[in-house]
């Protein structure tokens, strides 16, 4: 009896056991949640696509611009105007975003739905084209696998940055393949908000994306750039590309918040705002009044308050003018100072800028918020004799402005350059034309275009120079581009400032990321061994080679960019 009595109750424990670990189970269950079980892939697929298009924007908008002389800030500027970066470039968000495209990716091979397949290979190349062009080596091959167990996934190896190109360059061609189909057994609806699940533009875009890396490739491996670029400008019915603003993969703000809004914007926040801070840089501002480029009238605010010294002005004296013409020239609002005013401030004439309307701040002041006889000297700058950007910047749909992943400017002067190294790309100076006629038709100044192109500061000298700074203006909010040409090329001649940047020249990279050093420390160390130190390595790192001016593989040039 007392054995039946043990074995009843050992059968009663366990049934117990069954039923609590289900109500456990049903417990943590998130009954907002999707299970990735059953999960339709259109529901993660939109989740890929904005914050792909936030992680690019937040790039190009905010301190790669500041890196790029886009733009400089007058507080809380360290990051921005003086590369400080320290640890805070964390590329979590970038393998957040990859960890959901291969979610949809997997989903795509078991549903066989090849149009979801070829998407996600188009943005697993460009987020991981993204974070190699940033940090040089990463893990690869063995990232986004930690759910599989084991040490080699949960501490991934770091691929090197050469294998990273050429699987990236493997899975576009794969896309070009998936995506070329007549039809498809699966739609995304509203979740594709780029192309609205339009397969041919996705095609576009594939291939653009692999003329961006080989020509990326250009400087390391000429030869293979030069295939693959001719390769796909010689079978346009194979391989089609961008040529027009319409293919171009773009993402809008609604603007109802901060996580649907351009970044930096002012409304409804308060004078702490980024938008408050970021200033026109006097680099870009001069390129563009060089050469009489309408772009400036929508990147940037004309002053609201000019400076003029008044050579016939005597004594320490100024005075505002609410509308006046001064040696020809209309000013709404002008400060009319003497040199004895200046002199009394302790600066010159030429600590001042007095152009009209358009000023930017030069580079990496170290009191940025008192340039210009600024009369607001805290960090919340209203400096009103220096260019604010444009104020559609402050609305948080940035006045429809659109966040664009890859342009048919980038991909004309893709083919210009190619054109001009001699290659089978068809004409350079058609596509530089072209390029310039593409960037200025998406802020809507294409009727512009013939009369820009025909000054002869613009028109088409068969320059690469050239044609690199024209794609360096083209590129405003999406300066991260510019940085990797300018990278590989040394175009335009951007330089650091000594004493004020942390170091003379412009960086390369970034650190790897602390939390990695931490925690899988033998790989991140053994990715530094790839990384050549510079006479600027020295300036900035964690001790060995992890230095923002270090060169990861890519830019393992001589000469280049400095």
């Amino acid at each position: 009896m007392k054995k039946i009595y043990i074995i009843l109750l050992g059968f009663i424990s366990i049934i117990a056991g069954i039923s609590c670990k289900k109500q456990l189970i049903d417990l943590n269950e998130n009954p907002n949640g999707a299970d990735p079980g059953s999960a339709n892939p259109n529901l993660v697929l939109s989740t890929v696509l904005t914050e792909s298009a936030k992680a690019f924007v937040n790039l190009g908008y905010l301190d790669i611009a500041g890196v790029m002389q886009h733009t400089q800030k007058d507080g809380w500027a360290g990051g921005h105007n003086n590369y400080d970066w320290g640890n805070s470039n964390n590329w979590t968000g970038f393998y957040d975003i990859l960890r959901n495209n291969k979610f949809v990716y997997d989903k795509a091979v078991t549903l066989n739905f090849p149009l979801h397949e070829g998407m996600t290979l188009v943005m697993k190349s460009l987020i991981f084209g993204l974070v190699t062009d940033l940090y040089g080596d990463i893990p690869y091959t063995d990232a986004l696998k930690a759910n599989e167990g084991g040490g080699q996934y949960t501490f991934p190896k770091f691929d090197s940055q050469q294998s990273v190109y050429d699987s990236i360059l493997a899975n576009l061609e794969k896309a070009n393949t998936l995506l070329s189909e007549a039809s498809y057994n699966s739609t995304t609806g509203p979740a594709d908000i780029y192309y609205g699940g339009d397969a041919k533009k996705w095609r576009k875009f594939a291939n653009s994306l692999a003329l961006r890396y080989y020509m990326r490739l250009s400087e390391k491996l000429p030869s293979v750039a030069k295939t693959g670029i001719e390769k796909i400008v010689g079978d346009p019915a194979k391989y089609p590309i961008i040529t027009d603003v319409g293919d171009e993969p773009a993402m809008g703000f609604p603007g109802n918040s901060d996580m649907d809004s351009w970044p930096a914007y002012a409304i409804p926040q308060s004078d702490s705002t980024n938008y408050i801070r970021i200033k026109m840089c006097n680099t870009l501002v001069r390129a563009l009044l060089e050469r009489k480029d309408p772009r400036i009238t929508v990147w940037a605010e004309p002053v609201t308050e000019s400076i003029y010294v008044d050579p016939d002005l005597t004594g320490n004296v100024s005075k505002k003018v609410s509308d006046t013409t001064i040696n020809g020239v209309h000013r709404p609002k002008v400060l009319i100072i003497t040199n004895e005013y200046l002199s009394a401030k302790g600066i010159t004439i030429n600590d001042i800028n007095q152009d009209p309307y358009y000023v930017g701040l030069p580079v990496a002041l170290n009191a940025p918020q008192t340039y210009n006889l600024s009369p607001d000297v805290q960090q919340a700058s209203h400096n009103t004799h220096v260019s604010w950007v444009n104020k559609n910047f402050a609305k948080g749909n940035a006045g429809g402005t659109k966040v664009r992943l890859i342009t048919a400017a980038e991909v004309h002067f893709i083919l210009a350059e190619a054109a001009a190294k001699g290659w089978s790309a068809g004409d350079a100076e058609e596509h530089y034309n072209m390029g310039i006629a593409a960037s200025l038709s998406v802020w809507g100044l294409g009727s512009q275009a013939s009369a820009y192109i025909a000054q002869p500061e613009v028109a088409y000298d068969g320059t690469i120079e050239q044609i690199i700074t024209q794609k360096w203006i083209a590129s405003w909010s999406m300066a991260t581009e510019a940085w990797f040409d300018w990278r590989r090329t040394g175009y335009p001649e951007l330089h650091g400032v000594v004493n004020r940047t942390k170091a003379p020249e412009l960086p390369l990279r970034f650190y790897y990321p602390i939390e990695e050093r931490n925690l899988n420390g033998d790989n991140v160390e053994a990715a530094n061994q790839n990384l050549e130190s510079t006479g600027y390595s020295n300036f900035g790192g964690d001790g060995a080679k992890n230095s923002l001016w270090s060169k990861p593989w890519i830019a393992q040039v001589p000469g280049k960019p400095w």
